[in-house]
């Protein structure tokens, strides 16, 4: 069996991959207005809470792996469910449909992190 630490990890990695395929998709296929957000003019600290938002998967990856048992437990839990509410709420404002379904599989891979990290129940 592979160590849950690592299963968790590779889901964060994936969901990551998942968030930055719909952003170059939506490049490729010309859903957005450079420097904008949400039609209007985006300013830095809009850029900004992008920016943290977007962290979160990538430093999730790198936690997974070093925050201790069972705090992890908890922390892949809280993450993976603010990600799940945000984009489940969000997920009407996406144009295309190639950006609903892979925020619907971002939410997959949110619901498989949260029973993963319930589920784990020894330090391994």
């Amino acid at each position: 069996m592979v160590n849950t630490r690592i299963t968790l990890s590779g889901v964060w990695v994936a969901l990551m991959l998942t968030y930055l395929l719909g952003d170059v998709m939506r490049i490729f296929a010309g859903d957005f207005n450079a420097g904008e957000m949400g039609g209007q003019t985006a300013t830095q600290w809009m850029w900004f809470a992008a920016a943290l938002l977007m962290l979160i998967p990538i430093v999730m990856v790198v936690l997974t792996l070093m925050v201790p048992y069972p705090a992890i437990r908890w922390v892949c839990i809280v993450a993976a469910g603010f990600l799940f509410v945000f984009n489940a709420v969000s997920v009407h404002t996406y144009p295309g449909h190639y950006d609903k379904f892979l925020i619907i599989v971002g939410l997959a891979f949110n619901v498989l992190t949260i029973w993963l990290a319930a589920a784990w129940r020894t330090p391994a």
